[in-house]
């Protein structure tokens, strides 16, 4: 579904650096690693929002980067993206944020009615009340809302490939863990590719078919969960104890 191709990209100084990895249909991969390290880019590639410096990106066998304006709109068109911070426009309802999920060409050929059927669809998929959530703003929603809405707008035109990133940031332990089993369970419903962006290690490897890290921008490790967890590497070991040591602070200041 997804072939990321020998990935090379710098800003200021080099954030990815020959990655490459396949993503097979019906997978959902977790991506983990420090902050900085390229696991953003990397997921942003994957719909052309970022320029590369050499490599590319095949999504369902269509180049990313060589394939035309045309060929692009149709790569967006099958892939849902869930934003870091939600990154729902202020001024704008739930039901106006939803709506711009579903793609112009698509919106043009519909009734004002199919368009409410869709949006409140997603909405109710994303474990939300349209019914009192349709006409609110981003202001009158907590944070764990804001995030279910954004999944709705991701969702809403029924992508064949989602890409999560860092979908749990900002979020206490209980609405992290529901978060994280909505994204296990639409994954399952809607039958889709899964790319995931995480810090959350305990949940990822929980819900991952397949773990990879990047470290430098480069791929520190690959494979399954288990081997991830039992992994003798030293900088995946270290990476592991110190995220531990995060997570055991972070729940003592929940609690």
């Amino acid at each position: 579904m997804i072939e990321y191709r020998d990935l090379w990209k710098a800003f200021d100084v080099p954030v990815l650096k020959g990655v490459s990895l396949t993503v097979e249909k019906g997978e959902m991969v977790g991506v983990f690693g420090p902050s900085g390290t390229g696991k953003s880019v990397m997921l942003k590639t994957t719909i052309g929002l970022i320029d590369l410096d050499r490599g590319d990106v095949l999504v369902e066998g269509r180049s990313v980067y060589r394939g035309g304006r045309k060929n692009l709109q149709w790569i967006r068109h099958r892939v849902g993206y869930v934003f870091q911070h939600a990154a729902l426009f202020d001024s704008m309802t739930v039901y106006e944020n939803v709506e711009m999920g579903i793609p112009e060409g698509e919106l043009k050929g519909l009734r004002r009615r199919d368009v409410t059927v869709k949006v409140w669809e997603a909405l109710e998929l994303a474990n939300l009340d349209p019914r009192e959530t349709l006409q609110k703003l981003p202001a009158e929603l907590s944070g764990g809302m804001k995030k279910r809405v954004g999944i709705a707008r991701a969702i809403v035109s029924r992508p064949h490939i989602l890409l999560w990133d860092e979908p749990t940031t900002g979020l206490d332990p209980v609405n992290t863990a529901a978060v994280e089993r909505l994204i296990v369970r639409l994954t399952e419903r809607l039958r889709v590719t899964s790319v995931i962006v995480t810090h959350d290690i305990d949940g990822g490897l929980e819900m991952c078919d397949r773990v990879v890290m990047l470290k430098g921008g480069s791929l520190q490790f690959e494979g399954t969960p288990e081997a991830f967890r039992s992994s003798d590497d030293k900088v995946v070991r270290a990476f592991i104890d110190r995220a531990a040591a995060i997570a055991a602070v972070d729940e003592v200041d929940y609690r």
